[in-house]
């Protein structure tokens, strides 16, 4: 290992959104790293994965011009942000046939999709990891020009994964080997390792990716893998917050939360934090930062094991309408031993993730909610699954809702602090807000509810009012909070 500690850092989309801000994001580095060894992990550049989507989404259907409108884009945004980073012409140029280079080779995958007039998961993951491509080495040639020894490297070749495609799983073992012989080196000899966020590769070098969000997921597998002394995600506000804020104004910054926390607030839609983010670190107890990289004087939100509870049981309130309620029901389901089995297997052979579960006492319903962006393939799954069921009427209906929200309170101290439900349920009452499904997961650090998608601001400033939430009445741990969103 390297004698001097590893500190990974990682820069998402709107902190590397232009040449200033990456210009910025090598600056923190460069000053980082005259204390400590430094890894930085970059995201693609502000909706450039959005565009790769799109233009391979648009060659599956034949069209022969999305290739080349794909490269226009991308050539013109990477172009621009060259031509203001790297002054010395030698470098430039190196760089810019590299990115050309790499923007070509997306673009023929792309012409490919056009051929076959498909679009396979693989290919995919392939045509949308290019971002993270272009911006690992520009940051690395503007390291360089700051005088330090920045050299980019491609995930695929030190995050090793299963065989999903669109969010595959890391393999630990073989990932810290990979990752150890490739960064302790250059590590030890004084450089700066820039490493591409969100891709990855199978044992036999297939490209993957760990899903929308993943660049935070690849620095805390690279930090693990590297036993950093921590790992600094820089993105567009202060830390974690009491809440969203642009659905409550007075949401405070969080000075501290512990892994179940953030991990709770993650998963039910706090998007500061990709949900398997912190799986990595909790083994090895290494803390995790959330920082602004506009605002890089402020301290930030520290994650790690042991915090101290909120006073008031709940630390915060998250939501999301990302999500979408499949109900089953029918007199079918009661008595019958395999039915729940066969609705989570159906549900599971699509790969979808299941956010909350309800069932009715009369056991004559199962109802559970899904990523909005599952549904789709999760219904036709239940309906083929389920069709023998439906068509001897044993099962009435399959029903998609997508016109939901979930919103879930969540605090370590929940647990210990009596009538916490029944605080947030009359508080839901007194505005009226209906309730569709109700869940509490079994470490009790949260309670979350489904309600209309109208409902969900409502439901938040109530929930976040009640429990003084705000910076005007804040508890302990939390603090002020100025945000810069892009």
């Amino acid at each position: 290992m390297s004698h001097r500690p590893v500190q990974v850092m990682k820069f998402g989309g709107t902190s590397v959104g232009d040449a200033g801000r990456i210009r910025r994001a090598a600056t923190i580095a460069a000053e980082a790293s005259k204390e400590r060894a430094v890894v930085v992990v970059v995201s693609a550049m502000s909706g450039v994965t959005n565009t790769l989507i799109a233009a391979a989404g648009r060659a599956a259907t034949g069209d022969e011009a999305a290739a080349e409108a794909l490269t226009k884009a991308l050539q013109e945004k990477h172009h621009e942000a060259i031509g203001k980073l790297i002054s010395d012409i030698e470098a430039r140029r190196e760089l810019l046939s590299e990115t050309d280079a790499l923007i070509e080779r997306a673009a023929n995958h792309c012409r490919g999709c056009a051929l076959l007039g498909e679009l396979s998961p693989r290919a995919l993951d392939v045509i949308a990891g290019t971002g993270e491509r272009l911006t690992a080495r520009m940051a690395a040639a503007v390291l360089r020009e700051m005088g330090l020894h920045g050299v980019a490297f491609d995930a695929t070749n030190l995050i090793v994964t299963d065989e999903v495609h669109g969010g595959a799983r890391p393999l630990p073992e073989p990932t810290r080997e990979k990752t150890q012989a490739a960064l302790l080196p250059l590590l030890e000899a004084g450089g700066i390792p820039v490493v591409t966020g969100y891709i990855a590769a199978t044992a036999k070098g297939i490209p993957t990716t760990l899903g929308r969000g993943g660049s935070d997921y690849s620095a805390t597998i690279l930090g693990s893998a590297l036993d950093a002394s921590e790992v600094i995600i820089w993105t567009d506000v202060n830390g974690v917050l009491t809440a969203d804020p642009r659905t409550v104004a007075d949401a405070a910054t969080l000075d501290e939360v512990s892994y179940t926390e953030a991990g709770e607030l993650a998963f039910f839609g706090a998007k500061v934090l990709h949900p398997m983010t912190l799986r990595p670190m909790m083994e090895g107890s290494i803390p995790v930062w959330i920082r602004n990289s506009f605002q890089p004087e402020q301290p930030g939100t520290k994650i790690t094991h042991t915090v101290k509870p909120a006073p008031q049981g709940v630390k915060a309130v998250t939501s999301t309408r990302d999500v979408a309620m499949i109900a089953i029901a029918g007199p079918g389901i009661i008595g019958v031993p395999d039915i729940a089995a066969r609705i989570f297997s159906a549900t599971a052979s699509v790969h979808a993730t299941i956010v909350m579960i309800s069932q009715s006492s009369s056991q004559d319903s199962i109802c559970f909610v899904v990523q909005k962006a599952d549904a789709e393939r999760t219904e036709e799954a239940l309906r083929t699954a389920l069709y023998e069921d439906v068509h001897q009427h044993n099962l009435e209906h399959i029903k998609v809702n997508r016109d939901v929200a979930i919103v879930a309170a969540v605090g370590e101290n929940m647990a210990g602090t009596p009538g916490i439900a029944g605080r947030v349920f009359s508080t839901l009452g007194k505005e009226s807000i209906n309730i569709i499904a109700i869940a509490q997961g079994s470490s009790e650090y949260n309670i979350s509810f489904l309600v209309e998608s109208s409902g969900m601001e409502k439901a938040v400033k109530a929930l976040h009012q009640a429990f003084g939430l705000g910076r005007q009445e804040k508890g302990d741990g939390a603090r002020e909070v100025s945000t810069v969103r892009s």
